[in-house]
């Protein structure tokens, strides 16, 4: 079965597609490798990645402007099929963003996605470049990646899970920030996986692997 990332208009996925499609390849894992904004390939899919660039309000209005395509994505997820949502992508998992006003989003992780506000003031927001991660709990998709391994992030925002176990990794940016999240067959990263070297493309194929 297919692995589609879902197109509706957020960015130019082509960077994920490639590194997908690759991890695809060398490991055989995940099926072909599809960029499709059709909720009738979302709905025949094996595994979903949702992507995300810029604000949670404007992601989530792109998805609902696509007819039948957030309702697809919420269908197949329900029914077990392992999902992963990458920067806002991965926000989009939460209750609600508070960026712009309050928007809802999928509710699979209860929490709101709020704004970086760092202890430290020489601390820039957006939290741009890289950043050392810290593995709260393993989990199969994270499987090789520890503790002081770097991965790439750009946000403004981040999620706060409401219960602490769903916070999967987190870095420190003037305090902690939520650097992956999970629970089920759901699993975010905030930072692009597609852009961190040989830590992302270990998540990826772990991704393309997993059997919740």
């Amino acid at each position: 079965m297919s692995t589609v990332i879902i197109d509706y208009g957020s960015g130019n996925l082509r960077s994920a597609e490639r590194s997908f499609a690759r991890m695809a390849a060398e490991t055989g894992r995940g099926g072909p490798v599809l960029v499709s904004a059709d909720p009738d390939r979302v709905r025949k899919a094996g595994r979903i990645v949702l992507p995300g660039v810029g604000a949670f309000r404007d992601c989530r209005e792109g998805l609902a402007a696509v007819p039948g395509l957030f309702e697809a994505v919420a269908e197949r997820v329900a029914q077990g099929v392992p999902f992963m949502g990458i920067c806002v992508g991965m926000q989009l998992m939460a209750s609600r963003g508070l960026e712009h006003g309050e928007t809802p989003g999928f509710g699979w992780i209860a929490g709101e996605v709020v704004p970086l506000r760092p202890a430290d003031p020489r601390l820039k927001v957006p939290h741009m470049g890289w950043n050392e991660l810290v593995i709260d709990r393993p989990h199969p998709v994270l499987e090789g990646i520890g503790t002081g391994d770097h991965a790439y992030f750009v946000h403004s925002f981040h999620l706060v899970p409401r219960d602490p176990a769903h916070r999967l990794a987190h870095v420190d940016h003037g305090g902690p920030v939520t650097a992956a999240v999970g629970r089920d067959n759901m699993f975010g990263t905030q930072f692009h996986p597609e852009k961190s070297q040989r830590v992302g493309l270990r998540v990826i194929a772990n991704f393309l692997a997993w059997s919740p």
